[in-house]
């Protein structure tokens, strides 16, 4: 072999030793990415919900004021009652490889599956606002942490309130949430909890899924058939404000309690008007906050996760008044 036959060979094998290094550096990019800040995916449930309005806030202003510690991709659904639209948005999540997904789920049994999917593509998921269901996570084999209240506990606190008002015997009204809705039956089994201590006679019990509209139909055929009801416990606040318009057009909002769940900026003006007799406030603005957090946390960590409980607090004309003063 000549010598510059040997030296050509040396060039040449340089060359391609040089095109692996490149290769080897492009495919370490994704790595690279991964390394730097997370991308938190935050999905609620309805967004023309003044609550989830209020989630969604809380989470934008923490991100704002945390902006080198992660991204944050804030979305949710229209209608409360579109299970399939949020599987979907969490698909889009996992097609995106976000870090973690904080979700509220519509509905405790159906977002299981997608969100055990979730983790298996090496997502960190935490739950918020409504619990998923337990029997799910167990048949997918899934440890989802929950952080949020407890909405038994929550409920009965407003319960326990509007039972101060009432006499034994007195008609009361339950408007529960969505069937299948984990935080729904909490929430609902806190009402019965606070009626039944004091003595009062449930004399209906309906779900109007969240919704306005659906919660003032309801109420309005209550009154009908029920003239001599004191109070209705309605399962979020939305549902109270139906229950005020039923109330409204029957001429007696004022021989009738409301009571709701939600602290909403609309029920807090109608309980100071004496319209509505209490909320409870679960702070919407902070839930998110701390499922993202935790996630975060989880993250860094690498620990294994458990629930945690977060405040809810009655909300009274009393307790309004103390807080603008």
């Amino acid at each position: 072999m000549s010598m510059k036959t040997l030296i050509s060979l040396i060039l040449c094998a340089a060359v391609v030793a040089g095109c692996g290094q490149a290769s080897d550096t492009a495919s370490s990019k994704p790595e690279t990415a991964k390394a730097g800040k997370p991308k938190v995916a935050l999905v609620m449930k309805s967004l023309a919900n003044a609550f989830f309005q209020t989630m969604q806030k809380g989470a934008e202003d923490h991100q704002k004021a945390h902006p080198s510690d992660y991204d944050l991709i804030a979305n949710g659904i229209e209608n409360e009652q579109d299970v399939p639209k949020q599987v979907e948005l969490v698909e889009q999540m996992i097609a995106q490889k976000v870090d973690a997904i904080v979700i509220a789920p519509a509905d405790s049994k159906a977002l299981v599956p997608v969100c055990k999917e979730a983790m298996d593509a090496g997502i960190v998921v935490v739950n918020i606002d409504n619990k998923l269901d337990v029997d799910a996570l167990k048949e997918k084999q899934a440890s989802i942490p929950f952080v949020g209240p407890d909405n038994r506990k929550g409920s009965k606190l407003v319960g326990d309130f509007l039972a101060k008002s009432l006499k034994k015997g007195d008609e009361v009204a339950i408007v529960g949430g969505l069937a299948g809705a984990f935080n729904g039956v909490q929430r609902q089994l806190g009402f019965e909890d606070a009626m039944k201590a004091c003595g009062a006679n449930i004399v209906s019990e309906q779900p109007a899924d969240w919704d306005t509209a659906k919660a003032e139909t309801i109420v309005a055929a209550i009154l009908t058939q029920h003239p001599q009801l004191k109070a209705v416990l309605c399962a979020n606040d939305s549902m109270a404000l139906g229950a005020i318009g039923a109330l409204n057009g029957a001429n007696r909002i004022k021989q009738v309690a409301v009571v709701g769940f939600d602290n909403i900026a609309a029920v807090q003006a109608l309980i100071k008007e004496g319209k509505v007799l209490a909320t409870a406030d679960q702070h919407g603005d902070q839930i998110a906050v701390e499922g993202i957090q935790y996630a975060l946390e989880i993250l860094t960590k690498k620990s294994a996760p458990q629930d945690k409980e977060l405040p809810v607090d009655l909300v009274t004309a009393e307790s309004l008044a103390k807080t603008k003063s």
